[in-house]
């Protein structure tokens, strides 16, 4: 097996500050190499699904169709409360108005449209788009409403768009656990001993990284999109926590019953493989 693996992560804060370490041999590699490719989560998740990266940031929702090839590794993981996706609208609209109404979403197979399904199977009118171009599409009119996730959670009041409703609220009424929106898997064809390799220096990684905070601003600012320092602040401050290190029992336990209730809904297929290649 090479040591030289394909590694893909999106431009996103959350993202570039947890693997700036990682991709920056700041931390022990355990003798592997990564060429980074940087791309948005719903082109992450169609790459994988293709089998086209060795490791890589995917939704949770595509891991869902991923689980026979890929494993999940136990960090690196956007997880958590009080961070889930909006849907939002124009004023005039309320959340009793979207049956059948024309809804923008960031990606068929990401975390977001999947707790939109699972809130209410009866909306299935979807423009899938990416997702730094709903709030527009929304203002403009060519969609009734709109599924945001990552910075525009932060931005969405500034376009005078309002709140329909919080998926992650919803999820962790329901539920009572926080909300698994992406994780980082790898290949299983690597093999265990390399996937073990991979998880050491990730979590290594991200634990440089929350103990540095300011070592990644740079690399961060280069594939900000445009991003105000406070938002990217903002948006680290969300995404990245102590699941982010390492799972735990809450957090694959949250993993767990967002898989089974997707395959319960029909929107994943079942799977016999475990979660994860290596014993915790």
């Amino acid at each position: 097996m090479s040591n030289q693996l394909t590694l893909g992560f999106s431009p996103c804060p959350n993202d570039t500050f947890m693997f700036y370490p990682l991709v920056h041999n700041i931390v022990d590699t355990g003798g592997l190499a990564y060429t980074e490719r940087l791309e948005d989560v719903e082109t992450l998740n169609q790459l994988a699904l293709k089998g086209e990266l060795d490791v890589s940031k995917v939704s949770y929702h595509a891991l869902g169709h991923l689980r026979d090839e890929y494993a999940l590794l136990r960090s690196g993981s956007a997880l958590g409360r009080g961070c889930g996706p909006l849907l939002v609208a124009c004023g005039g609209i309320d959340l009793t108005d979207l049956s059948g109404k024309t809804i923008a979403v960031p990606g068929r197979y990401t975390t977001a449209l999947l707790l939109l399904r699972l809130f209410d199977p009866a909306l299935t009118n979807f423009i899938v788009m990416p997702f730094n171009e709903i709030m527009d599409s929304v203002l403009s009119g060519n969609a009734d409403a709109g599924l945001i996730i990552h910075e525009s959670r932060f931005t969405y009041q500034g376009y005078g768009l309002h709140k329909l409703l919080d998926l992650g609220e919803w999820w962790e009424a329901e539920t009572g656990l926080p909300i698994p929106l992406g994780g980082i898997v790898a290949r299983r064809s690597l093999g265990k001993e390399t996937i073990a390799a991979v998880e050491r220096a990730l979590k290594s990684g991200v634990e440089f990284a929350r103990l540095h905070p300011d070592q990644a601003a740079r690399y961060i600012g280069e594939h900000a999109q445009e991003m105000s320092a406070e938002v990217c602040a903002a948006h680290i401050g969300l995404y990245v926590n102590d699941f982010s290190t390492d799972l735990g029992d809450e957090g694959v336990h949250a993993i767990e019953c967002l898989l089974r209730r997707a395959e319960q809904a029909g929107i994943i297929p079942r799977s016999t493989m475990p979660l994860f290649a290596c014993p915790d």
